[in-house]
């Protein structure tokens, strides 16, 4: 029993094959690039919630502090305590210089 199948139909099928895996390795692509941008935006309100908690926080300490002005040395800590972090977060958000993104890999690397 043999299996005569023209040339025509088969290339168009494997043509279609090919097409289908294209499409869809497409769609990871860009499913995988949304991820990421989603991530960068959740970084972004982590990070503002985390600056207004931290000058709340900061605020209530030195508002407690100077309506009771009976220790001067706790009140020049606590004024000068947030001049601290201030300089430690600039500086740190400042000389960042790693990007968080994909890696370029070469041709041969095994993920």
């Amino acid at each position: 029993m043999s299996v005569n199948v023209p040339m025509l139909p088969l290339l168009g099928g494997v043509g279609v094959l090919f097409g289908l895996i294209m499409v869809w390795r497409a769609g990871r692509r860009s499913a995988k690039a949304a991820a990421e941008a989603a991530r960068a935006g959740a970084r972004l309100v982590s990070l503002a919630g985390r600056v207004l908690l931290g000058g709340a926080v900061i605020f209530g300490v030195q508002w407690i502090v100077i309506t009771h002005p009976d220790n001067t040395t706790l009140l020049l800590v606590v004024l000068a305590l947030p001049d601290l972090f201030a300089a430690f977060v600039l500086t740190k958000a400042l000389t960042v210089s790693t990007l968080d993104g994909p890696t370029r890999r070469s041709r041969g690397d095994r993920r």
